[in-house]
């Protein structure tokens, strides 16, 4: 790995700090140059003067060229020329971005320029931490400059009545267009509605979108807009017109490589080894990705000695502080990450970036790859690509993100049947292995970009193969939707069921809890009370004693009798004929013949239907009603 220049911004203008109009103060012209920064880059050269002259600005950069110094400089020059020194409570400064990590870089960043002002108390408010220890702190200690995360800086402003926000001087909200993609609208429309008009704003962000342009015409007065991007050599070293001028810098490679969802996960494998000496971050869409792969990619026999680091959004915010320090710390080494660490990071090294899958959001490509090649630094960028998705290239390309072909590598050995191996080895390998499979399907879905990522063309054969997993598992969209399930092999001589954890414990508590469901279904059968249909059919189908059939009988031959004896008398009336009375007789004796094969309580049914009947069909007089 090459050196890094003495002045590594130098070569992207000849702008100094010192040479700013107005002038910088000479404490934070110290700071600066005690950091490491002499040169200005071009987002701060025109950013840094025009928030100093108290402009509002909507600043459109490409990512990684430096706009968190474009606003904590002229902040706190701003907050240096007020007469008065600030009160504890009196908030002066406020910066919301979108994730806990950058805020926190921001905080870190911030920390040797508002050490130059006296008695003035910096705050950081993320989520993930004791709320009330928060709020504790800033009763006791107050609190002039507040940075964080939209969620908790509006329950704090809610819990601290003694925070005085009258006198706020600059409000500055970075990546705005993610704060807004995440759903911080609401949040920041409320804590907006708490400041002064007369402040200064400025909008700092790598992409203006639509939502983004309402939010500056409701939050900024007059913005100047500040747009600045890197332009684009041709290959014999020209820089070609604006009109095809990049939003990446000139100094990312940029490529694509075109591969089968079966052999994605040994060309990962054989970028990793072929670059093991640099600092690479690899990008997957979801959270059970991360933890899948951060678990399998050790026990690959190639990557042994590789230091492989997961971050995702789950992790608990100590955690994920951990992972970025370590992976910080490295010279060479793996980041595993999902777009939790898109943005706004500054970690320093990256050589290499490794989109294994695409972003859901084409606008998140930008943010991904410019975690190199900042700050004029040489970086790599690269995205995996299915054959069906080329079309995404010539997509960037129209959003000024021209990419080069790679070659697939051809000598990229297997690492499919490594993979199963350590599936039949662990249940923990195996459950993960599926549930990363499920998710990303589920992802692929939410592709905004749907015309070129249509899960219903995914091959899911091939893409459970280059996730090594065992046997496909049963999923709703396959079924209805019958996606392709060519290319994968299932392992048929394994009982899933058998597979055991690794982890001693794990498999102990696994084996009791099934042992525990095992008795709790027996005895859920054994206390069970039968349902009503049950009842019914038992009923039903429960043979009458010889003295019950009797009585049935008996009652049986009483109405019959009473019946006959009603129509003599109405015969010996003249109410009808004798003909009459032996049609009836004769209809009667048809109707017990077609009950006679029925018996029980399904006889008595029968006869008063066909007793019903026969009281319909018979011309009036016969109605026994009619006497």
């Amino acid at each position: 790995m090459e050196a890094d220049p003495p002045n590594p911004n130098r070569a992207l203008t000849e702008t100094r700090f010192s040479d700013l109009i107005p002038a910088l103060s000479e404490p934070v012209l110290e700071a600066l140059s005690q950091a490491g920064f002499e040169f200005c880059t071009p987002v701060q050269a025109a950013t840094i003067p025009l928030l100093c002259k108290f402009k509002d600005v909507a600043v459109d950069a490409a990512t990684g060229s430096g706009k968190t110094l474009a606003f904590l400089v002229p902040l706190v020059e701003i907050v240096r020329r007020v007469p008065t020194p600030p009160k504890p409570h009196q908030v002066m400064g406020l910066i919301i971005s979108p994730t806990r990590e950058l805020s926190s870089q921001i905080f870190n960043v911030a920390k040797p320029f508002v050490s130059t002002l006296p008695n003035f108390k910096s705050v950081l408010l993320v989520g993930g931490t004791n709320v009330k220890a928060d709020v504790k702190k800033i009763v006791e200690e107050g609190a002039n400059l507040l940075i964080g995360t939209p969620g908790r800086l509006l329950d704090i402003m809610e819990r601290v009545e003694s925070l005085d926000f009258k006198t706020l001087e600059v409000l500055i909200l970075d990546e705005a267009d993610r704060l807004l993609d995440l759903g911080f609208q609401k949040q920041i429309n409320s804590i907006i509605s708490c400041l002064p008009k007369l402040r200064r704003t400025g909008l700092f962000s790598a992409t203006q979108t639509e939502a983004v342009e309402e939010l500056a015409k409701a939050g900024l007065r007059n913005p100047v807009r500040v747009e600045v991007r890197a332009e684009t050599k041709s290959l014999n070293g020209s820089v070609l017109s604006e009109s095809v001028s990049s939003k990446t810098p000139s100094s990312l490679h940029l490529e694509y490589l075109v591969c089968e969802a079966d052999k994605k996960s040994s060309q990962l494998v054989d970028l990793l080894v072929k670059n093991k000496s640099r600092k690479i971050m690899v990008y997957f869409m979801t959270n059970e990705c991360v933890q899948y792969w951060g678990l399998v990619l050790p026990r690959l026999t190639s990557l042994k000695g590789f230091t492989l680091i997961p971050l995702r959004g789950e992790m608990k915010q100590p955690a994920r502080e951990k992972a970025l320090d370590q992976f910080r710390s490295l010279s060479s080494g793996v980041l595993l990450c999902t777009d939790v660490a898109a943005r706004g990071l500054d970690i320093e090294g990256v050589d290499f970036v490794i989109q294994y899958d695409p972003p859901q959001d084409p606008n998140v490509f930008v943010h991904r790859v410019g975690r190199t090649a900042r700050m004029g630094r040489e970086g790599n960028a690269i995205v995996f690509l299915l054959p069906k998705e080329e079309a995404y290239v010539e997509m960037l390309c129209l959003r000024r993100v021209p990419l080069k072909e790679r070659q697939f590598s051809e000598d990229a050995s297997d690492v499919v049947p490594e993979l199963r191996s350590a599936a039949r080895k662990d249940r923990d390998v195996m459950e993960k292995g599926v549930r990363a499979f499920v998710s990303y399907v589920g992802g692929y879905r939410k592709h905004e970009c749907s015309y070129i990522f249509s899960w219903k063309e995914l091959e899911i054969g091939k893409l459970a193969m280059g996730f090594g997993l065992l046997k496909l598992p049963s999923m709703r969209d396959v079924r209805n939707h019958s996606l392709s399930t060519q290319g994968f092999t299932p392992v048929e001589d394994i009982n899933l069921e058998e597979i055991k954890y690794k982890d001693k414990s794990r498999e102990k508590q696994r084996k009791e809890n099934l042992q525990a469901k095992k008795e709790a279904q027996l005895q859920k059968q054994k206390h069970q009370k039968p349902s009503k249909g049950s009842i019914v059919a038992s009923t039903v189908m429960r043979k009458k004693t010889a003295k019950q059939r009797r009585a049935v009988q008996t009652v049986e031959d009483e109405d019959e009798m009473a019946r006959e004896y009603r129509l003599l008398k109405k015969l010996k009336k003249g109410a009808i004929d004798e003909s009459d009375f032996d049609d009836f007789r004769v209809l009667r004796t048809n109707i017990y013949n077609e009950a006679a094969d029925f018996t029980g309580t399904t006889l008595l049914v029968v006869m008063i239907f066909f007793f019903f009947r026969e009281l319909l069909i018979l011309p009036p007089k016969f109605c026994l009603c009619n006497r």
